[in-house]
């Protein structure tokens, strides 16, 4: 099939690959997000997608929105038989998912209809799901609502972060996508429509969800970090200034009447521990403001917590 395929970052870069490599398909153009900011200087510089259809010598489309009438103009012009979807981030109105004649073919990080939005995978983390995977349907006006072609499952492991889990659902999930687009080829596959029973929805976790609520159970602490890895951060304030925080690791063995309050840091050679509504957990890297990520060891030597100082506010 001739197909535009929708994308923008890193994570949408398997697929793209994937689709390259076909010999069943034609990827004659890719829609992403314009060039914007990024890193420490604030330079502008092209989405991932966008970098990678360059080095392959496929056009590239860049509208501010979706429905712009140049934008769509050009899209009837390619023709395209499908257009493959992942994280492409602009929502797309009617009159663009109505140019192919196969549709927009959605590659979502949750097992729908549980987590639509924008954020499954930082959410199925952080509500302490222990399956999640991917499905591939086809976009529709509501969202994440459309039928369901494909999908595959990934176990949670207990030390993953929202990354981790995300770059190995955007490996496997590629797979899906191609061979959902295979199956729609050749007439094999079947749209069918999502149950109505177990909607669940997702929103962005801002800076501000990011922050860590020592009175919580250590498992809670343990998935919010996790699930704010890499972004956007898991953070506390200590005398006053902001620490971002790196995963954790619960202590359940340290619990009891010697275990320090929540919020209070016990520090020896071996390990800095932070209290909680339960067990402990163990600091893994830590970042304090405007200074380089370092070990909780090194940073604790450096501070020398006392019995005054408290994680998260006044002591």
């Amino acid at each position: 099939m001739r197909l535009v395929f929708a994308g923008t970052p890193d994570i949408a870069l398997p697929s793209l690959r994937a689709l390259l490599d076909s010999s069943r398909h034609e990827v004659a153009a890719v829609v992403t997000r314009p060039d914007a900011q990024s890193g420490r200087g604030r330079k502008v510089h092209p989405s991932p997608v966008a970098e990678l259809a360059e080095e392959s010598g496929i056009e590239i489309l860049r509208p501010q929105k979706a429905g712009d009438p140049e934008f769509l103009d050009r899209l009837r012009r390619i023709a395209p038989d499908c257009c493959p979807v992942v994280a492409y981030g602009a929502l797309l109105p009617q009159e663009t998912l109505d140019v192919p004649r196969h549709g927009w073919i959605n590659l979502h990080f949750s097992l729908l209809p549980a987590w639509r939005g924008a954020a499954p995978v930082q959410h199925a983390i952080l509500h302490g799901d222990e399956i999640t995977g991917a499905t591939t349907f086809r976009l529709v006006k509501e969202m994440d609502a459309g039928p369901v072609y494909g999908v595959l499952t990934e176990e949670i492991r207990a030390s993953d972060t929202s990354g981790a889990l995300l770059a190995r659902l955007a490996e496997s999930g590629a797979g899906l996508l191609a061979a959902t687009l295979d199956g729609i080829e050749d007439g094999t596959l079947e749209a069918v429509p999502q149950p109505p029973e177990g909607v669940s929805f997702t929103k962005k976790i801002t800076v501000d969800d990011a922050r860590v609520d020592w009175s919580a159970p250590a498992m809670r602490i343990d998935r919010l970090i996790r699930a704010c890895t890499p972004v956007p951060g898991a953070w506390t304030e200590f005398r006053g200034q902001r620490l971002k925080l790196g995963p954790v690791r619960p202590v359940p063995e340290a619990a009891g009447p010697d275990a320090p309050a929540a919020g209070r840091i016990l520090a020896s050679k071996r390990s800095v521990l932070v209290g909680t509504a339960t067990c402990p957990v163990e600091l893994g890297e830590v970042q304090p403001q405007g200074k380089r990520v370092m070990s909780a060891l090194e940073w604790a030597r450096g501070v020398r917590p006392g019995d005054d100082d408290l994680m998260g506010g006044a002591s």
